[in-house]
């Protein structure tokens, strides 16, 4: 922390902005979609990202709020281009219905922004029986991919322009379950950590990426798959700490923690700058390339995790995720 303000080798430090970050980088003609964007850092990269010309699908679970955020982002954005469309990552029937929908749209896909996720909750199932962290934050967001990826593919042939896949991860990879993965005990409430289960699914969005880079490399599609740490954010203290250490924290805050726009300021460069044109596979910080654990870098790992979820998105429910 006593480096955060100590610029990286992009020129850029955990102290830069969004706005900063892709200052000078006209994203015209570009397509985004931002998942969980009316709240937090969804909604600043929402906004930068439409200032800079691109036209952004804000995929939100409250499509209320969003209309309120496209509002506002609209009058401070002049010419923005927003959209809103209706989007549970914690439910596959609505992942399936939000990829239809945009497909019948027509739009164009450029870049897919993997943001939205929840952080340290109880021991929950989601509809489809899978627990909520690593159905919303991983399963959710790998589903998305899958289904908009042809669409994806077509856009960069037929715009001659690199497409990217930006997930949102974060440091608390590091601190998953000992095995990183725990794919016969993912429902096992017994045995559940909140703060473990929430690493678990960040360690998956880098697998994720990770073996994404691979199959697209593969595939010799011109479409890359990142991942990043957004850092601390000052707005989400209140969720998670008590009264008082959410007090103690604040004092410090201003130190170690990121504003809302410093927060945003990772995913808008690994979406938009220059700088990143051909990176894939990576795992970002501060707005520059970072070690991950090893274990976020183990490629039969990062295998097992896509064929699992493939398993789990296709077989409709969470049963064959309860065998231990």
């Amino acid at each position: 922390m006593w480096f955060f303000g100590k610029k990286g080798a992009s020129g850029f430090s955990a102290r830069s902005t969004a706005e900063e970050v892709t200052h000078g980088v006209d994203g015209t003609g570009l397509t985004a979609i931002v998942t969980g964007a009316s709240s937090g850092i969804g909604v600043e990269t929402a906004r930068v990202l439409a200032l800079r010309g691109v036209h952004v699908v804000m995929a939100v679970r409250n499509t209320g709020s969003g209309a309120k955020v496209k509002e506002d982002i609209v009058n401070r954005v002049p010419g923005a281009k927003l959209d809103v469309m209706e989007l549970d990552l914690s439910s596959m029937d609505s992942v399936k219905k939000f990829a239809s929908d945009y497909k019948s749209s027509g739009r164009p896909l450029n870049l897919l922004i993997n943001n939205a996720g929840i952080m340290a909750c109880p021991f929950m199932l989601s509809k489809d029986n899978i627990e909520l962290q690593f159905a919303t934050n991983h399963l959710g967001h790998f589903l998305l991919t899958k289904l908009l990826l042809d669409t994806m593919k077509n856009t960069s042939r037929e715009s001659k322009r690199e497409g990217r896949i930006v997930n949102l991860s974060s440091e608390a990879h590091r601190y998953s379950y000992p095995e990183g993965v725990r794919f016969d005990k993912i429902n096992d409430k017994s045995s559940y950590s909140s703060i473990r289960a929430y690493g678990q699914s960040k360690l998956c969005n880098i697998l994720h990426a990770n073996e994404l880079t691979k199959q697209l490399k593969e595939d010799g599609v011109n479409i890359t798959a990142n991942s990043l740490h957004p850092g601390a954010i000052m707005t989400n203290l209140g969720r998670y700490f008590n009264s008082y250490l959410a007090g103690a924290v604040g004092a410090v805050a201003k130190y170690v923690l990121k504003t809302v726009p410093q927060g945003a300021a990772t995913t808008c460069y690994v979406a938009l700058s220059p700088q990143v044109t051909g990176v894939t596979g990576e795992y970002f910080l501060d707005s520059n390339i970072a070690k991950p654990i090893s274990l976020a870098k183990d490629s039969e790992l990062a295998k097992k995790v896509w064929d699992f979820s493939t398993k789990l998105t296709e077989s409709q429910s969470g049963e064959s995720s309860t065998s231990n």
